[in-house]
């Protein structure tokens, strides 16, 4: 059984729907990456025919990403490890990575997140915000509407009082969308 505790960087749905038992929740900043609308999504968000997108970590020279880190129990590291492999690596448009982050309060220490392959069919790179955002209020998947996964987002990230002004705005864009196609 590992000893060396294992934190999980949440930063996307994982925040609001982490899907596995943790014994502890704290609130951490990951330095030099950027979380973003990145990733096309074909399997949850939305279909090869209509895709969407899903959040994902990009490195970015200065760049911050604030989110949840979950510190698993070492009699839970094997099922947590196979059960986050099996959502996250379904087509390895994410790549696991160890990276270092801050743990509110100010402890660092070392966490298994995701963070896009960019050379891989999914990356979408950085879209422009009209575009993410007519995408994502139209796409649809088999875990629901693309608006849904940032709606829930933006929700957490405010609930948890954090700081994200671009996907704020984004969803304000995507709302504005859903309402116009409500009305159409």
């Amino acid at each position: 059984m590992q000893e060396t505790p294992l934190w999980i960087f949440g930063y996307g749905s994982l925040m609001w729907d982490p899907g596995f038992p943790h014994a502890e929740r704290r609130i951490a900043r990951l330095s030099g990456y950027r979380r973003g609308f990145f990733m096309w999504s074909w399997h949850y968000r939305g279909t090869r025919e209509a895709p969407g997108l899903v959040l994902a970590l990009d490195r970015e020279a200065g760049g911050e990403c604030e989110g949840v880190a979950f510190r698993v129990r070492p009699e839970d590291h094997e099922e947590v490890l196979a059960y986050l492999r099996a959502r996250e690596l379904i087509s390895y448009a994410y790549e696991e990575a160890i990276v270092k982050i801050a743990l509110e309060g100010g402890e660092r220490c070392d966490a298994l997140t995701y963070v896009v392959n960019r050379a891989h069919e999914q990356y979408s790179g950085r879209l422009p915000p009209e575009r993410a955002a007519e995408i994502i209020a139209r796409a649809r998947g088999s875990r629901g509407p693309n608006a849904e996964y940032l709606a829930n987002t933006a929700a957490r990230l405010r609930e948890l009082g954090l700081e994200d002004a671009g996907l704020f705005a984004l969803e304000e864009r995507v709302k504005a969308l859903c309402r116009g196609k409500r009305r159409a």
